[in-house]
């Protein structure tokens, strides 16, 4: 299989495309507007433990707090310890002063002195705490709980107003916030160093015994104690020398976040993971991928610059393209995103699928069109099949996350809804986002979990429609026109005018004109008014403005039946 990475870089945005034998396979798109937040690193501020829902709202300084549910706190913020602060020798020493002076309180420069020291004492401690070199000190109060299966109940080292160090995860979506957690990991070329473990894990890609064991012993040679390390797909075939490279700029740049923890005060950023563009780069682009081409020349220095420091063997994989022809037009993958933009995409079997966005899950449901076959069960499969491996493509390209529910055409074979199910997980082996995919139920629906990082294509690119607020529909004209009747009910009720303007679009002025006798003469004859009627179609559909002739001036909120 032939994997290239295709960048598109403009003013406004950033395009990264991968793609396979030519086909496009993933699609990422970035907004220097809507700066990317995964993999950063915050020093924040728990403001609300929920035991209910096992969660905590860490203030990181975004318009909602993020939300760290239990399961992601490591075992750092694990059981709780007592930390006695006169068990050192100076606390020892001030008791001992104090009984020798009867007890009275010195007015020197020197116990001021101790009075500072006290306190810096205290800001080191809530340094200490964040930075996991010791536990919140225990108190009267009950902290929250936890159950798994490994551990059984444990509690969850965490109090409301203390400070903790989180990675974001997963992005805001909807009207929920980002996802963090506090297993923090920095990510490298070739290794991903964990500031609060001491394990040592290899990449599952990593399939050789003799690969992974030679990998385990580069690493012990150089790895300290206090930190961990996952060992990544790049790393094969790479030497010691250049896995210790790696380690110790990661070390580097850890600590410098340390350093950054102690100067500053939560909500604060600490870590600032690379742009998309360069992270792309910094984890797919391994021996495997035939090329990177990109049409940005100071992206291209960027790049090769990182290359030359991290895996200079790959360098002369990048080629910079300067034609006039936009890049994803002559590489052959603009039409295929603008399928990513399409609600409906048409099957080559003759047969549709449709992508329905909700709240909580997304909704595909598969068509079969026009068939030639006779045999409806036929028929089925052979849909069914085509349209399970554009789906399954789909949901990579969409980045579509959470729960997805695909209604299939019935097929009434066990065996053929079976073939269905196998394929599916089949398809979705080759996606990098974990997924899980459930059998066939009675109603012949298949539902599929899958991992959610970014947002999907789709909530980045667009908005809330200002005119439907969501919903892809609007009032009917009739609907419209039934409100204007209601107004005009209450302001006849309440006004002595006789003379209004109404401003409506177009398409609602259609309605209220047809007919021998339109709607808007008996509207004028049943409520005893005059109205003068203009076409407005900058108004929305479902909108309408009556003015009052002798006030002149807007008069439609007045008599609004809320």
């Amino acid at each position: 299989m032939i994997k290239e990475i295709i960048i598109n870089s403009t003013i406004n945005e950033d395009r990264v495309a991968i793609t396979e034998d030519g086909k496009l396979a993933e699609y990422f798109i970035e907004f220097p507007d809507n700066e990317r937040i995964i993999g950063n690193v915050y020093l924040g501020n728990v403001s609300k433990i929920k035991q209910g829902i096992n969660a905590a709202f860490i203030n990181i300084d975004k318009q909602h707090d993020a939300f760290l549910h239990f399961s992601d706190v490591d075992e750092s913020l694990e059981n709780t310890v007592i930390i006695d602060e006169d068990d050192d020798d100076e606390g020892d020493s001030v008791k001992k002063d104090s009984k020798k002076s009867d007890d009275k309180p010195e007015n020197t420069k020197e116990s001021q002195k101790k009075k500072l020291s006290k306190k810096e004492k205290a800001e080191k401690l809530d340094n200490d705490i964040a930075l996991r070199k010791v536990k919140t000190e225990s108190s009267d109060k009950d902290y929250a709980t936890f159950s798994t299966k490994k551990s059984g109940e444990i509690q969850i080292n965490l109090e409301e107003k203390q400070d903790v160090i989180v990675q974001v995860t997963r992005e805001a979506y909807s009207n929920k916030g980002v996802k963090v957690t506090s297993k923090i990991a920095l990510p490298g070329r070739y290794l991903v160093l964990l500031p609060f473990e001491q394990m040592i894990g290899v990449s599952r890609k990593i399939q050789s015994f003799q690969e992974r064991k030679k990998l385990r012993y580069f690493v012990r040679q150089f790895k300290t104690e206090n930190y961990g390390c996952i060992i990544r797909t790049a790393s094969m075939g790479r030497s010691e020398d250049e896995l210790r490279a790696d380690w110790e700029s990661l070390v580097k740049t850890w600590k410098k976040s340390e350093e950054l923890v102690k100067q500053s005060k939560s909500p604060a950023l600490i870590y600032k993971d690379m742009t998309l563009s360069k992270s792309i780069v910094r984890d797919l682009f391994t021996s495997q991928v035939e090329r990177i081409s990109l049409d940005s020349k100071k992206l291209y220095n960027e790049i090769v610059e990182y290359l030359n420091l991290n895996s200079p063997n790959l360098t002369k994989k990048v080629k910079y393209y300067g034609e006039k022809t936009p890049i994803f037009d002559a590489f052959g993958i603009e039409r295929d995103i603008q399928n990513i933009y399409r609600r409906t995409v048409r099957l080559q079997s003759g047969g549709s699928v449709v992508f329905d966005q909700t709240e909580a899950m997304m909704i595909v449901d598969v068509n079969s069109g026009r068939t030639s076959e006779s045999d409806q069960e036929k028929t089925a499969v052979v849909t069914n099949m085509d349209a399970l491996k554009e789906i399954a493509k789909q949901m990579r390209l969409r980045d579509i996350g959470g729960m997805i529910v695909i209604d299939f055409i019935d097929m009434s074979r066990e065996a053929n809804r079976k073939k269905l199910y196998n394929e599916m997980k089949k398809e979705l082996y080759k996606d990098r986002a974990k997924t899980v995919v459930f059998p066939l139920s009675q109603l012949g629906l298949l539902q599929i979990t899958r991992q959610r990082i970014n947002q999907n294509i789709s909530e980045k690119i667009t908005e809330i429609c200002p005119s439907c607020f969501g919903l892809g529909r609007v009032l009917s004209a009739g609907v419209v026109v039934n409100n204007i009747e209601r107004w005009l009910k209450s302001f006849r009720n309440q006004s002595r005018e006789f003379r209004l303007m109404l401003k409506v679009h177009s398409s609602v002025a259609k309605d209220l004109n047809e007919g021998k006798i339109s709607k808007l003469s008996r509207l004028m004859i049943k409520y005893f008014v005059r109205i003068k009627l203009l076409q407005d179609d900058e108004l929305k559909p479902s909108h309408f403005a009556f003015y009052s002739v002798r006030q002149q001036k807007e008069i439609t909120k007045l008599y609004m039946n809320d």
